[in-house]
């Protein structure tokens, strides 16, 4: 190694690299493997060399499985090193030694022989072998390696000289023993696996859900409690209830769980605790954690394509060209889009800015769709602002036919004012009444939509201010607003229309007190009944809730959830009116 080729000598080449592949390296190999008695010796990396060339004419052995426990793994390496190669090498040796290294210079592993050989002999000078080559006997005379090594062995009598064969003795023995103690590990740790099963199901079985004491619950109150701990216990406490005859606590009542649930979903989702109890009366406690955690998170982005002015796949493919990352809405409608992140200020847009699309909640499409106004119709829309809706209506009848828009709010109606210029609507008309008087303002509509001001608790996403400001007596404020409206929409519809005589009432909220009440009283005051929304998804409304029992027909109204229909909670009933005269006594609804 490191000695320079005689230029005068021709080598004859071997073939390159498939040299690896070629039969007889063993051959090769046995000039250069030292006998007992013989004076020739390879240094360390000549041996490896000639070793790795052996290992490739046999057959690919199969990887062996990782071994378990303890195994002397140095046995291979921890050998004795050669000393250098002498001088009075022949010169067969030479030159197959160096035809060797400009094989490795093919070599595909990686290894770069030719930088070694540069410094081949400099390292030659440096090396020092495993059992110290620098070493010298105590009257100063340089040992060579055999004497070197006879001397280690007279130290460590126990060792064995090595051997092929015995190496392959050794390791024979090695892969027995470590078979064994492989075998012996795998049992233990079934063991081990076994007692951690057992121990777990134990655990289990031991670990209950158990209500905490008046005591520790008053010190809750005091000091503030860890979010964590009481979603953990929310979760737990569901879980009873979800199965309160198989893991409840001996002589503990229903009532006592749903107390410790009530305050902490009033603690964790910052409610108030009289809305915690509406909506506890109105979910089952599986769904109403559900509920809970969508209205965390904010609705989609949904925008209402202007047919007015230009087709949805028109409409869809300008704003992909423009960095909107959109899909349909559904199959239930024809003209909403989806809208899942934007590079553009969605509200911006050229499209936007010339009325191609409103900027409109999926929910808000639902009543337009059920109230399905044709063409050359009077239609009233009694609480309009910001104009969605209004929109909505005229596109559908193809600007034919008249709307009024109307609002009680002055501020509010601003907003319809531009929303109907940008969008192209010609057959509206805006008015500022209070919904309340409008049947003596003017009547005779063939269709009435009646979006009533709420309680708002359907969109607590938009507004989490409803969380906390809302109490018993804001709902009965609402409810008995909505039932004045309802009654004056139902007398602004005209019952002769040839093609009407519809009104549809809706809000945005969930609460019963604001939705099928309100219904139900209307059916009672008035010439009226319910009729199919049209709407093939969502939730039928109650016909019983708590004490209350309402019209069996109030199944034809529609309930929209977030959690189920990942739009904003909503209520929708259709009505058609049987005549124009009022009745002077309340009307037998019958049940």
């Amino acid at each position: 190694m490191g000695r320079k080729l005689d230029p005068t000598i021709k080598v004859k080449r071997g073939p390159g690299r498939k040299a690896r592949k070629q039969k007889g390296a063993e051959t090769e190999l046995s000039k250069f493997l030292v006998d007992d008695d013989g004076p020739k010796k390879l240094t360390s990396r000549a041996r490896k060399r000639a070793i790795k060339r052996a290992q490739v004419t046999e057959e690919p052995k199969q990887e062996e499985k990782p071994k378990k426990g303890f195994s002397d793994e140095n046995s291979k390496w921890l050998k004795p090193a050669q000393g250098k190669r002498k001088i009075e090498q022949s010169e067969e040796d030479e030159d197959s030694d160096s035809q060797w290294e400009e094989d490795d210079d093919e070599d595909e592993e990686g290894f770069d022989n030719k930088e070694m050989e540069e410094k081949g002999e400099d390292d030659d000078e440096d090396m020092v072998d495993d059992y110290g080559a620098d070493e010298q006997d105590s009257d100063g005379e340089e040992l060579l390696p055999i004497e070197r090594a006879a001397r280690k062995q007279k130290k460590q009598p126990s060792k064995k000289p090595e051997s092929d064969d015995d190496d392959d003795e050794d390791e024979e023995e090695k892969d027995d023993d470590d078979d064994d103690e492989e075998e012996k590990d795998d049992l233990k740790e079934d063991e081990e696996e076994e007692e951690e099963d057992t121990v777990q199901a134990n655990i289990d079985e031991t670990e209950k859900f158990i209500l905490p004491a008046a005591a520790d619950r008053a010190k809750e109150g005091l000091l503030p409690m860890d979010l964590q701990t009481i979603h953990q216990r929310i979760k737990d406490n569901v879980d009873v209830l979800s199965h309160f005859s198989e893991k409840r606590e001996e002589g503990k009542e229903r009532s006592e769980y749903l107390s410790l649930l009530r305050s902490d979903l009033c603690t964790y989702y910052s409610y108030n605790e009289f809305l915690i109890s509406k909506l506890m009366d109105l979910f089952p406690v599986s769904e109403l954690i559900d509920f809970l955690e969508a209205n965390e998170i904010h609705r989609p982005v949904t925008i209402r394509t202007n047919t007015l002015k230009t087709r949805r796949r028109d409409l869809a493919q300008a704003l992909i060209n423009r960095g909107v990352n959109l899909d349909p809405l559904g199959k239930w409608s024809k003209v909403g889009l989806v809208i899942y992140d934007s590079s553009v200020p969605v509200g911006a847009t050229p499209e936007y800015l010339s009325g191609q699309y409103m900027l409109q909640g999926a929910s808000s499409f639902l009543p337009v769709m059920a109230l399905s106004p044709q063409e050359g119709e009077l239609v009233l829309d009694m609480s309009s602002a910001p104009g969605g809706k209004t929109t909505y209506m005229a596109q559908l009848m193809r600007n034919t036919g008249m709307i009024v828009a109307n609002d009680a709010n002055a501020d509010r109606l601003k907003s319809v004012v531009g929303n109907i210029h940008r969008l192209g609507v010609t057959n509206a008309v805006i008015c500022n009444y209070d919904g309340r008087q409008f049947p003596k303002v003017m009547g005779g509509f063939d269709r009435v939509l009646l979006d009533a001001p709420c309680s708002g608790t359907g969109v607590i996403s938009k507004d989490p201010g409803v969380k906390t400001g809302k109490d018993e007596a804001d709902i009965l404020r609402s409810a008995h607003l909505q039932k004045e409206l309802i009654l004056s929409a139902i007398d602004s519809v005209n019952a002769d229309s040839p093609t009407g005589g519809y009104l549809v009432y809706c809000t945005c909220s969930i609460m019963v007190e604001e939705n099928e009440w309100v219904v139900d009283y209307a059916l009672k005051k008035r010439n009226v009944k319910l009729v199919s929304t049209g709407l093939d998804f969502g939730k039928e409304g109650f016909i019983r809730f708590k004490e209350r029992r309402f019209h069996p027909s109030l199944k034809l109204s529609r309930r929209f959830y977030p959690h189920s229909h990942n739009m904003d909670g909503f209520f929708v009933a259709k009505l058609k009116k049987l005549s124009n005269a009022i009745p002077t006594t309340p009307r037998e609804t019958g049940l």
